[in-house]
């Protein structure tokens, strides 16, 4: 079994920063990308950002573009800035064990249980 735990979330004001951590554990595996998802109180659960393993290729939705960075080490990370209050949501950290768009969160067969990130104006 794989398990993905967050951290990092929490209350900021809007033009704020944070930044976000994913740490793996359990079985060993090689995913094809993880990535970053976010949902907001009655909406869908929305891609954020992808990094593929090699690490080459990154992914972003447009609402978060020149704001927010993912990168990878021994964990998983997403830098947060210039945030916005419409950016409040829980995020959660996955990785990508299917072929297809990174962006599809039906080919994440791991996940994690989320953190929450409020940004106030």
């Amino acid at each position: 079994q794989v398990q993905l735990v967050e951290s990092g979330g929490g209350l900021v004001q809007a033009g704020g920063s944070l930044r976000l951590s994913c740490a793996a554990s359990g079985r060993t595996f090689t995913p094809l990308a993880m990535g970053w998802f976010r949902q907001a109180p009655g909406k869908e659960r929305e891609f954020v950002a992808a990094l593929s393993w090699s690490g080459r290729n990154t992914d972003y939705a447009d609402s978060v573009k020149a704001r927010f960075s993912i990168s990878r080490d021994n964990a998983m990370y997403l830098q947060m800035n210039s945030l916005k209050p419409e950016d409040t949501a829980v995020y959660y950290c996955a990785a990508k064990t299917d072929t297809g768009s990174v962006n599809l969160r039906g080919l994440y067969a791991y996940w994690g249980q989320g953190t929450q990130v409020t940004v106030s104006s």
